[in-house]
């Protein structure tokens, strides 16, 4: 087995931090040669903080960092993945529904030649609207990344460390993991594991965040967005002329009359949609454009506990020592 990094962001996970961490010791003491598990605290509003100093203090093994405000699972996942020492990242949520044991099954099957591997549940323990919605994050991922294993995506993941050094340089305030993945490889596999129930609270990934994290990914790392106003103007501008090829073979053929007040309303309603439609995408590729210009942080570590001097990457601040 590989020398292991795993890396956690915690939100809100007071009720499950230590028993995953208790877990993944017991289970990766008698597994690996060396191991690390890296908390990456997104500005929890509840003890876990705490909950983590205190974990670190007593295993070397823990190491973590809590970042100055919410900056979201991936940029959290980010901090963390610039932070691993060893050979493999693993990363998984706080939430209990990645088993430990589960993790020495990504590794067996990164060790036969691949370069990311992610974890399928057997049978998804999420709501109705929470799958519909990660269905369509996956079909925005396989459109920017061009690769079927895109379907297979999950948060449950393991993949070679040296392949962050594809993203080194990437400094965009919108991340995706997943795509970022994508630049260093094509060599992508899944394999089935085992999910359980959440047995605490409810998952910090709504319905709109899943939503807007598939938008992001659309307009922050694919064309794609622009390429379908290109089609849609393209479409309704031959829609246009056919209307018009209709309103004067009436007119100067058959002498019917011109369509009045009401057909011209909805031809011009037609066309406005579509300006504001095109406009409107084009605005979010110019605000994006805007907010890299501002050099904004991916992440900002307020405080670290057990982390060394390694902590590397670009936080657009200045680190602050806890």
């Amino acid at each position: 087995m590989p020398t292991v990094s795993i890396v956690i962001p915690v939100f809100n996970a007071e009720a499950t931090i230590s028993e995953l961490c208790a877990s993944i010791i017991s289970e990766l003491t008698s597994e690996v040669s060396e191991f690390e598990i890296i908390l990456v605290d997104d500005c929890s509003r509840d003890n876990s903080w705490r909950l983590i100093e205190s974990l670190a203090s007593k295993d070397d093994h823990i190491r973590a960092v809590k970042l100055g405000r919410n900056f979201g699972q991936h940029n959290a996942l980010l901090c963390g993945i610039r932070m691993a020492r060893y050979e493999v990242v693993v990363t998984l949520d706080d939430d209990l529904q990645h088993p430990a044991s589960q993790i020495t099954v990504l590794l067996n099957k990164l060790a036969e030649g691949h370069d990311v591997v992610y974890g399928v549940p057997v049978a998804a323990q999420h709501g109705f609207l929470r799958n519909v919605a990660s269905r369509v994050t996956k079909a925005a991922l396989q459109g920017v990344i061009g690769l079927e294993a895109a379907r297979d995506v999950s948060a449950f993941r393991s993949f070679h460390t040296h392949l962050r050094n594809g993203f080194a340089s990437f400094q965009s305030p919108f991340v995706s993991i997943d795509v970022l993945l994508g630049w260093s490889t094509s060599r992508f596999s899944s394999v089935k594991v085992e999910h359980r129930p959440r047995a605490f609270g409810e998952s910090n990934y709504t319905l709109r965040k899943l939503v807007s994290h598939a938008f992001n990914i659309l307009t922050g790392y694919s064309a794609l967005p622009l390429k379908l106003a290109s089609i849609i103007g393209f479409t309704l501008t031959l829609f246009g002329f056919l209307i018009l090829s209709f309103v004067l073979i009436q007119y100067f053929i058959n002498g019917a009359s011109v369509p009045g007040f009401v057909f011209l309303a909805s031809i011009i309603t037609i066309f406005s949609g579509t300006q504001m439609f095109v406009m409107g995408i084009f605005g979010e590729y110019l605000a994006r454009i805007h907010f890299r210009s501002l050099n904004q942080p991916q992440y900002f570590v307020r405080e670290k506990t057990n982390a060394g001097s390694d902590l590397k990457g670009r936080t657009g601040q200045k680190k602050s020592e806890s």
